[in-house]
């Protein structure tokens, strides 16, 4: 049934899918995610949207044609005395015609804006690229937050049994007056803080679940058992390693560096625009009813150069405000690069912190299984208090926690490290 549940999860999230229980490794959280989350959906669909840009602007290339058909009822021999500049006669008809339009020559000004956009729409396909890595760092945080919250609950659960034990046990030695009353106070304290721990720790639980799910982007199942992730592979102690690798791949840094490219080429396209443009126009047509003036065929062609003089210094702020913009992406691209590095190094110094803290807490966590063993017999003995006993249970129960959240940590800080250094497959 398992399996089942998971070819069918994979393929599509079931109806039924809120009252199912549901069983993921990571691999399989994070190609949900990947198939499921609407905020990278909406990233696939502007990378699409933005991929239209270049066509419209390459249609700039392509002859235009339309069609006219026109009706003028006029007084004969009238003629237009105010309104306009052109033609004034006035002659009834009836005509139908096609007209061709096509620009012929703008010193290179169209291929530089469809250049650009092109740019712009691989700036695009890199932020698609960013949003999926966000997204596959956000399940990952959150897959090991939910196992990191499970083995907590472990430990509180298992907590509170032994401290119910405990003051079983102390209750017990009380009645026969081989232990004070002060003893089965102290015991009980003991045993409410591990419940109020267990109910921390199941909150926490609950909580990481509902934020896997919402990554994921299917509905709430009815109860969700994640199976533990193996661990990474030994990295590489050559930090250069991973800055290089991060300033190659990392989608930002590629997105910032096209956008610059994009913004330079359109400040190019800017400066043409003082240029002149050559462009050609053609019509033909009939008039089968019209005064005698006018004739039954119709037709013309005429090359026409349009040379900018003066509009206000219009285009000159346009070429100034397009080089502006692509200094600005410049020291942007730049920016970011200097914090990519930072971030690199503040993760990889993460994992070796983590690396040590793994060590450290087994240590601690044998010492302090140790420690309760000798105040335990200690206490049996009636050599120690039960002060002495309760805080080797404390002792005992915060090394647990510290190796639990060491161990995931660990496993979170190499997942963040893959991010910055952009080695997220």
């Amino acid at each position: 049934m398992r399996g089942v549940y998971r070819v069918l999860i994979l393929c599509g999230v079931p109806l039924w899918a809120q009252q199912a229980a549901m069983q993921l490794t990571l691999k399989e959280a994070e190609q949900l995610a990947l198939k499921n989350n609407p905020q990278l959906s909406s990233s696939r669909f502007l990378e699409q949207a933005a991929a239209q840009t270049p066509l419209e602007l390459r249609a700039a290339y392509y002859p235009t044609f339309f069609g006219s058909v026109t009706g003028v009822g006029a007084d004969s021999g009238s003629r237009i005395a105010a309104g306009a500049l052109n033609n004034p006669a006035l002659y009834s008809r009836i005509g139908t015609g096609l007209t061709l339009s096509q620009m012929v020559y703008d010193f290179g000004r169209t291929g530089d804006l469809v250049e650009s956009a092109r740019l712009r729409a691989q700036a695009q396909a890199q932020s698609t690229t960013a949003t999926k890595d966000d997204l596959i760092l956000l399940v990952r945080r959150s897959y090991f937050t939910v196992l990191r919250a499970g083995a907590l609950v472990k430990v509180a659960e298992q907590t509170v049994s032994t401290r119910q034990v405990l003051l079983d046990q102390v209750r017990t030695m009380a009645k026969n007056r081989l232990k004070s009353e002060l003893d089965v106070r102290f015991a009980s304290v003991n045993l409410a803080d591990a419940k109020l721990l267990l109910s921390t720790q199941q909150n926490q639980m609950q909580a990481a679940k509902a934020d896997l799910v919402s990554a994921m982007g299917i509905p709430t199942p009815r109860s969700l058992e994640l199976e533990e992730a193996p661990l990474p592979a030994d990295m590489s102690s050559d930090l250069g390693q991973y800055v290089r690798q991060a300033m190659q791949a990392r989608p930002e840094l590629r997105l910032l560096r096209l956008q610059h490219n994009a913004a330079q080429r359109f400040a190019k396209a800017e400066k043409k625009l003082m240029y002149p443009t050559f462009g050609m126009l053609a019509t033909a047509g009939v008039a089968p009813a019209a005064d005698q003036q006018v004739a039954n065929r119709y037709g013309g062609v005429g090359l026409n150069m349009n040379i900018p003089i003066f509009n206000g210094w219009q285009f000159r702020a346009r070429r100034n405000e397009a080089e502006f913009q692509a200094l600005a992406a410049e020291q942007r691209t730049r920016d970011l690069a200097n914090r990519i590095e930072r971030d690199v190094r503040v993760a990889w110094l993460g994992v070796q912190n983590a690396i040590e803290r793994r060590g450290l807490t087994a240590q601690l966590l044998e010492q302090a299984r140790l420690a309760l063993e000798l105040a335990q017999g200690r206490y049996d003995l009636g050599l120690g208090s039960i002060v002495e006993l309760s805080q080797a249970q404390l002792n005992l129960t915060t090394a647990q926690i510290a190796e639990t959240n060491a161990r995931y940590d660990y496993q979170l800080q190499r997942s963040v490290l893959d991010y910055q250094a952009g080695m997220i497959p």
